[in-house]
C-alpha cells in the first residue's frame, strides 16, 4: 500500500469506527461491520490520493455491506463521509446519496449534511461532531481550524469555510500544509490551486510562480 493510503487509513480509522460503531474491545464485531469499515477507509484514502476508480469500487463494497443491516442511519453516515472527503478537496456538489436518505436520517446526520453544504443553522451546531463545532461558529478562522487534531476533519472545516467565503490566506496555507503532511494528492492540488489563483489576482507573481511549480510537482505523482 502506498504511503498516502497508509496515512489516510490511520487518520480515518477513528472516523470510520465511529461511523459504524466498531470497537477495539468487547465482543468481536460482525463481519459486515469490519468489511464496511475497511472498505470505507480504503475508499476515502483512494479518493484523497486521487484514485477515483478504486474509490468507486471500495465505496460500492461498503454500501453493499451496510445495506445488509437495513439501517438508513449507517448508510447516511457512509454517504456523508464520502461527501466530506469531497468538501476537504474543495469539490462542492450535492450530497446526492445522503439526500435520498435524509427523511430517515437522524437529526445529527441532517445537521452535518447541512454543515457540509455551508448552511447549518445555529441551533443545529451542537449536533455536529465535536471537532467541527468551533469551525461552525460565525467568527471561525484559521486558529479555530488549526485546533482540530484529525487531518481530514481539519480539511473539512477549511473546505466549509472556503465555501462560505470565509477562507483567509492563513486558512488556505493551513489546509495545504495539512494535505501535504498526509500526502493527500487531491486536496493538496485543490488548495494549492486556490492559493495560486489568489496570488495571481493580487499581483504576487513570484509567489504565484512558486505555487505553480509545487502544483506541477504534485501533478507528476501517480495516484
Amino acid at each position: 500500500m502506498k504511503r498516502s493510503a497508509l496515512a489516510a487509513g490511520r487518520a480515518l480509522m477513528a472516523v470510520s469506527a465511529l461511523l459504524l460503531g466498531a470497537c477495539a474491545s468487547g465482543p468481536k464485531a460482525p463481519d459486515w461491520q469490519m468489511n464496511a469499515q475497511d472498505s470505507m477507509q480504503r475508499s476515502v484514502a483512494a479518493y484523497l490520493a486521487g484514485d477515483t476508480r478504486v474509490e468507486t469500487l471500495e465505496f460500492a463494497n461498503a454500501r453493499s455491506e451496510i445495506a445488509r443491516t437495513g439501517r438508513p442511519d449507517l448508510m447516511a453516515r457512509a454517504e456523508l463521509l464520502r461527501c466530506a472527503s469531497r468538501v476537504a478537496s474543495l469539490v462542492f456538489e450535492p450530497c446526492a446519496g445522503f439526500e435520498k436518505l435524509r427523511r430517515d436520517a437522524p437529526a445529527a446526520e441532517r445537521a452535518y449534511a447541512d454543515y457540509l453544504a455551508a448552511r447549518v443553522q445555529p441551533q443545529d451546531v451542537a449536533l455536529l461532531p465535536a471537532q467541527q463545532r468551533g469551525a461552525a461558529a460565525a467568527n471561525a478562522d484559521a486558529v479555530a481550524v488549526s485546533s482540530i487534531t484529525d487531518p481530514l476533519s481539519r480539511l473539512v472545516a477549511a473546505g466549509v469555510l472556503f465555501e462560505s467565503g470565509r477562507a483567509s490566506p492563513a486558512l488556505m496555507a493551513l489546509a495545504a500544509d495539512t494535505a501535504s503532511a498526509q500526502g493527500w494528492r487531491r486536496p493538496l492540488l485543490a488548495w494549492l490551486l486556490v492559493q495560486a489563483e489568489r496570488a495571481e489576482q493580487g499581483g504576487e507573481r513570484p509567489e504565484a510562480e512558486r505555487l505553480r511549480r509545487r502544483i506541477e510537482l504534485v501533478q507528476g505523482a501517480k495516484p
